[in-house]
This record gives C-alpha cells, structure tokens and sequence, in this order.
C-alpha cells in the first residue's frame, strides 16, 4: 500500500514538473504580446502626433478614404462642367457621308447618316418645345425640365417632354414615337371605345381633345392621365397631378395647338 501511494506521488510531482515550464513558456509568450503591441500603439501615437496621418490601420483608412482622396492616394472628383448637349451638326454629317460613301467607306457614311438624321430629330423636338404654351392653367413652364431625347433612326425614340409646376399643382407633357403605348392606345380605341360603366369607379374612358379621340384615366394615387394619338406613330401624353376634375384636365390639354404637333411631327 506504502509503495503504490509512494508511486502515485511520484507521477504527480513528474506531471507538476512537466507542466509547469510549458504554462510558464505560454505565459511568456502572452506578456511578450501584449509587451509588442503596447510599444507598437506608442510609436503609432508618437508618429501622428508628427505627421498627423492616422496610421491605426485598415478599418481607419475606410473611413478616411472617402474625404478628398482614394485609398491609392489620388484626389477624388468634386465637379465639374458635363459634356455639352449640341446636336449634331445636320450639314456636316451629310458632306461627311457623302465623302465617306465616294471613297467607299460605308461603315464611316452609315454612321454619319445616322448622326444627321439625329441633328434633324434634335432640331424638330426643340422646334416643338419652342411651340408649346409657357403657361397653362395657370402653371408656368419649368425650363429646366425641358427635354428632348432622340436615338436618331427614323422617329423611333423620338420624345419630348415639359412640365409645368406650381406648387404642389403639376402638369407633366410628353410628346413621344412609341409603338408600345400606341399600340394599347389604338387597341382600347377600336375594341374598347364603347366600354363605360354607368355605377361603381369609372378609372378610363374614351373621350375627344380639339376633334381628336383620346383616352383619360384616373388613380388615386398619381392623378389624371390623358393620352391622344397624333397621327400614326406619335402621341401626346399628360400627366396631371392634384387636378380638382376631370374637366380642368381637359381644358388644360385644349391650351395645345394639336393640329400644329401632327404637322410639325410630319404626322398624317
């Protein structure tokens, strides 16, 4: 019994001084750690009380980065003029093709084309704008707003649009070629044209601006709409928000010269 409790004392005292130099060592290690990174957050200190770069690391030069420079060191972009909207030059483009077509250049003559073919697009939708009233139904013009958009293949794309604001009262005017919108125009005017609804909430129904047919709708939530063909490809679309009636959108879309538009369009 002696000899086994003798034994088993002497396995523990081997155990306790096997183990004590390895938490010894780890211990070691953990002060020697910490011992670097203390040193490393003074020098860290002392170099942006110098300097006054923050040097803490990753996380710092995020947040940094985004005050006047990238993380590369280049300054950002704080402004600047745009690109300037002229249109293409109709005349030019056209010498241009033709030179370009002599000398066989087809790619060069087919993309000049296209350019004059925008110029004219460009030079009709400011013509329009120029036709439109400042004022309707009290509302002035937003000059700013004013826009034109073109992709300069044969009307396709061509849009044009203007808003009038006063307030929290506004008349948004977009005069467009859009086969999408002229097709569910054309259909609700030849199979739907009829369909009225005499109890309930009538949201659309067909109706006439200056002898020409048109369709109007209502949503609570954005207002009156009134669309009207202008001839085959275009149509003329208002958008009226916080409008009393039905009646005051109508009276506001008879302040545009329809007739004028198709023509100016080269509608039929």
């Amino acid at each position: 019994m002696k000899s086994k409790i003798l034994l088993v004392g002497l396995l523990g005292a081997a155990s306790l001084a096997w183990t004590m130099p390895v938490r010894a060592q780890g211990l070691m290690n953990k002060l020697k750690q910490k011992a670097e990174q203390a040193a490393e957050k003074a020098l860290d200190k002392k170099a942006q009380e110098k300097t006054g770069v923050n040097t803490g690391g990753w996380s710092d030069t995020q947040s940094t980065s985004s005050s006047g420079s990238s993380s590369s060191g280049n300054p950002s972009n704080k402004g600047g003029g745009g690109l300037v909207t002229t249109p293409p030059d109709v005349k030019a483009n056209l010498a241009e093709a033709e030179t370009a077509f002599k000398a066989t250049s087809y790619g060069e003559a087919r993309y000049a084309v296209q350019q004059a073919m925008l110029g004219v697009e460009m030079e009709i939708g400011n013509k329009v704008l120029l036709s439109l009233p400042e004022t309707v139904s009290g509302l002035p013009f937003q000059k700013p707003s004013d826009k034109v958009t073109s992709t300069g293949w044969g009307w396709v794309g061509l849009t044009i649009e203007r808003e009038y604001l006063k307030d929290d009262k506004q008349l948004r005017t977009l005069i467009a070629n859009n086969s999408a919108w002229m097709s569910a125009i054309n259909l609700y005017l030849a199979n739907g044209g009829y369909a009225q609804t005499t109890g309930g909430e009538q949201n659309w129904k067909q109706t006439k601006v200056k002898g020409h047919r048109a369709v109007i709708e209502y949503d609570e939530s954005s207002g009156y709409k009134l669309s009207v063909p202008l001839g085959q490809t275009s149509l003329i679309v208002w958008e009226a928000v916080n409008f009393a009636t039905e009646q005051e959108v109508m009276t506001a879309a008879n302040a545009f010269d329809i007739d004028g538009l198709i023509k100016t369009l080269g509608e039929q």
